[in-house]
């Protein structure tokens, strides 16, 4: 028997998490410009440790200078493989100490999702350029917390959608400007994984953490949804629902909905943590076209009904995303997905896990 997970039960235990972010740290004048702009990671865990990190030594226009951590266990061993000296390294606590600290120009917060406003709005407090990994954050407020942050303190405000940085991916957003096959018809995109192994306590159970399918898969969906049209949805219907109880206690293991635009147009979108999926297919007037995967790490490839092959781009995705923000930074540039864009994708999970509480009913959105 699945489970539906109300809304009501997340505002209640995400209530607390939206309370706890600290405002007010000093803001100061960033360094002169530098050949390579030097990059924090706020929180060591898998995405840092295995794709962020090794992604840095990748880049020509920013490098890996500093660490934010609350394992001391993982300090020396980051210090020794990239020569992170002991002055930049920093904890949750002493983090507003890197507004002291020129070598570090830019905050990358890779922490859980129920922490991106605390972090984020600490390195901008701090004056320093804040790259966000997604989703944004786990409530609107939040999101809106941190543009304000990122905007009182003159600095940019970019989040992690490596994606929209991709080649193929590039390619559909193009199609979806220009419409090439004619207008687009029907768009179906998906995401997810069989969720194993974590322990009961993972960040991805924990519903003020931002956990669930929804919202650690859900956004991918939800975005090539809305740059594979190029439009906005002005109402959604969903379904959140849970099969492995046991695992899933306060979040959704799979959510099924409906994106519609204002033409008509649906979108139909999956994700989950119990099942593997990821593709984007759009159905067009005179042809069509998709990815699969669609957001995999590596391997993002498809096909076009004319003939085209997208083949999959070897380079790496972390390290071509970080040298696009920073190179937006170092030109003074609108970074290629602002805080708006993460904004947006929360506003619709809002209005999926409203829709989703009500029954599956439709829930207008007012942008």
């Amino acid at each position: 028997m699945s489970k539906n997970i109300t809304r009501k039960s997340f505002i209640k235990i995400a209530g607390a998490a939206i309370s706890a972010v600290p405002i007010g740290f000093p803001s100061i004048i960033l360094p002169k410009r530098k050949e390579k702009l030097g990059v924090a990671l706020v929180g060591l865990g898998n995405y840092s440790t295995n794709w962020l990190a090794p992604g840095l030594l990748k880049t020509r226009h920013c490098e890996l200078k500093g660490i934010v951590t609350g394992s001391p266990e993982k300090i020396p061993v980051w210090q020794e493989r990239y020569g992170i000296p002991d002055g930049n390294v920093y904890s949750y606590e002493t983090m507003y100490q890197v507004a002291n600290n020129d070598d570090i120009d830019i905050i990358y917060v890779v922490t859980p999702p129920g922490l991106h406003a605390r972090d984020s709005i600490r390195g901008a407090e701090a004056g320093k350029h804040v790259w966000c990994e997604k989703p944004m954050a786990v409530t609107v407020e939040e999101c809106e917390s941190i543009i304000a942050a990122a905007s009182r303190n003159r600095v940019q405000l970019t989040i992690g959608y490596r994606m929209q940085h991709e080649p193929n991916t590039q390619t559909i957003i193009r199609y979806g400007q220009k419409l090439p096959f004619g207008a687009i018809k029907e768009v179906r995109s998906a995401a997810g994984y069989r969720a194993g192994g974590l322990p009961p306590d993972d960040w991805r159970f924990s519903l003020a953490m931002g956990g669930g399918a929804l919202y650690d898969m859900g956004v991918y969906p939800i975005n090539a949804a809305r740059y594979a049209t190029s439009m906005e949805p002005v109402s959604v219907r969903g379904i959140q629902s849970v099969e492995r109880e046991e695992m899933f206690l306060e979040v959704d293991e799979h959510s099924e909905f409906e994106l519609e635009f204002r033409n008509g147009l649906i979108a139909k979108c999956e994700t989950s943590m119990g099942l593997n999926i990821n593709h984007i297919e759009v159905d067009c007037e005179n042809g069509w076209y998709y990815l699969r995967p669609a957001s995999s790490y590596s391997g993002v490839g498809g096909e076009v009904s004319d003939g085209t092959r997208l083949d999959p781009d070897p380079d790496h995705q972390q390290a071509r995303q970080m040298d696009n923000d920073a190179l937006a930074i170092k030109e003074n540039r609108e970074p290629l997905v602002p805080g708006e864009e993460g904004l947006r994708d929360i506003q619709i999970i809002k209005a999926i896990m409203e829709s989703s509480d009500k029954g599956g009913e439709t829930i207008e959105i007012a942008w």
